[in-house]
């Protein structure tokens, strides 16, 4: 699908859509030399495909899943021939550890490259194209409305800058080559390349570039405006970058747990204690220290979520289950990662009734549509609100879309006019109480993303016997404020709530009317 003109796959998508979709890259363990065996030196390759277990092993620190900062330093030390080809000679160990663990075959051998930072910044930019800088502009915008980045935030510099400097390694399925990254110490390496080498048992069974490229599939040609089933399917390729990272970082903590003799299924403390450091940053981690919630969220989601989502598959069906199975049949959105046991059940959500948007955005240009899902809420709620308010009610979000546009020009006039971004943002929720706690979540939003916020008329009082948290603000009904971007409407009707930005009275009014009007009248 043509992206500028159809859906952008939810919010988390921008991210891969530039870099992780032309490579799988794994992100530098930063605790990948403190996982390593006691017994086994640093810089000591793999022996065998199965690593044997040590005696009176220390616990191992998982690895981090979270982008390390690594500063070019003018005595950085690079990988030497030697030390190069001795870390060629472990990628068919690691490969065949990798097979065994998941159960994908070898099916050919993987080629093997030593690459610098320059050519990584080469070929990043390389696969930049037009397309993608266009989308990121786009959803860089889109993301500003609703506060998750902040007005002066260069996400394409953000982007190029973090990869340069903390990718470990990565994957070309393109060229079937696995590139090692020559100022990665040699601590590093092999835990980097059970991960990167599980994303090639991958290639060789499945075709991960056809694969990834599924989801864009099944949204179908390019449509005027998505139907409910385009909503539904949009975060497909979220959840399939969740399957391939989080199989590559299980096998990435399970090749570093092998001396041990314990595993990722069976050591459920050791997978908690990597979700607690994910988003933990050290003093040399810059970029990422400093970036937004929602960025520092959305790198660590495939690797986290994703890791946590293949380790529950693993316990509950083996191997089997947690790589060729759901490769075979993956989930299509981020609540089918992020809980596990909806994809093993096969729930069934409803897909969300959408507007004639043709229709009711007559006098608007479309500017970006897709889905808020499962994680878009998730982020935004622990934004506004904090993690623990989030982590409770995430779980019941039931559907989510976004429209966003920008009025026509006058026909009648050579002025340009600056006009602020538009948006329509419908969220369906488990029951009228959660969507009001959620409305009262996304009014509380309103002063930190605008200049000034002013509520049209009383406020609903809230009384401490309706509101099961403290930290959150119940908003019942309709609701509206003035801002220095136009009139902002919030409402919530039975699971639903219903929110207008930017945009004119008579169209909000038409939303509203096809937003909360009754199915039998659709």
């Amino acid at each position: 699908m043509n992206k500028a003109e159809g859906c952008s796959s939810g919010f988390l998508r921008l991210l891969f859509a530039v870099v992780l979709t032309a490579a799988t890259w794994a992100l530098s363990p930063a605790s990948a030399q403190e996982a390593q065996p006691a017994d086994k030196p640093a810089d000591q390759n793999a022996q065998s495909a199965q690593p044997p277990a040590a005696q009176e092993q220390p616990k191992p620190q998982p690895p981090i899943a979270e982008p390390q900062k690594q500063e070019p330093a003018k005595d950085e030390v690079k990988i030497t021939p030697r030390q190069a080809e001795e870390l060629f000679h472990s990628v068919d160990e690691i490969l065949e550890f990798d097979s065994k663990q998941t159960g994908l075959p070898v099916k050919r051998e993987v080629k093997r490259r030593l690459t610098s930072r320059d050519e990584v910044v080469s070929y990043l930019t390389k696969h930049l194209n037009d397309e993608d800088t266009q989308r990121l502009r786009r959803s860089e915008l889109v993301l500003k409305k609703f506060g998750l980045l902040p007005r002066d935030f260069k996400l394409e510099t953000f982007l190029v800058a973090l990869l340069r400097e903390e990718v470990a390694g990565y994957y070309d399925p393109k060229t079937r080559t696995v590139n090692l990254l020559d100022w990665v110490p040699m601590a590093e390496q092999e835990p980097v390349m059970a991960h990167e080498l599980t994303h090639a048992l991958q290639d060789q069974s499945f075709g991960l570039q056809k694969w990834m490229k599924k989801g864009e599939k099944d949204l179908g040609e390019i449509r005027k405006d998505p139907t409910p089933a385009d909503i539904e399917n949009d975060e497909m390729d979220n959840a399939r970058e969740a399957v391939i990272e989080g199989q590559a970082q299980a096998m990435m903590f399970q090749y570093a747990l092998a001396p041990t003799g314990r595993s990722i299924a069976t050591s459920p403390e050791l997978v908690e204690a990597m979700e607690d450091e994910t988003l933990t940053g050290t003093p040399s981690t810059k970029v990422f220290n400093d970036a937004p919630i929602f960025m520092k969220e959305s790198l660590t989601f495939p690797y986290s979520y994703g890791m946590e989502f293949v380790v529950k598959l693993l316990q509950q069906g083996g191997k089997q289950k947690a790589f060729a199975a759901v490769l075979q049949n993956p989930p299509h959105t981020t609540r089918q990662i992020m809980q596990p046991e909806t994809y093993l059940s096969g729930e069934k959500i409803e897909p969300m009734h959408v507007p004639d948007f043709k229709h009711d955005f007559k006098d608007y240009q479309k500017f970006d549509i897709g889905a808020m899902g499962e994680f878009d809420v998730a982020v935004l709620i622990e934004q506004y609100a904090g993690k623990p308010p989030s982590k409770r009610l995430y779980p019941e979000w039931r559907g989510g879309y976004y429209y966003a546009a920008k009025p026509k020009p006058d026909p009648h006039s050579d002025l340009a006019v600056a006009a602020p971004l538009g948006l329509l943002y419908v969220s369906r929720w488990s029951s009228a109480d959660k969507a009001a706690e959620f409305a009262g979540i996304y009014a509380q939003s309103l002063k930190q993303r605008y200049k000034k916020a002013e509520a049209v008329g009383d406020p609903a009082p809230t009384t401490p016997e309706q509101n099961p948290d403290p930290r959150v603000d119940l908003l019942k009904g309709r609701h509206a404020w003035t801002t220095d971007e136009g009139a902002v409407v919030i409402e919530q009707q039975g699971d639903t709530v219903f929110v207008s930005e930017s945009l004119d009275a008579a169209t909000t009014a038409t939303l509203e009317r096809e937003v909360f009007a009754p199915p039998a009248t659709r």
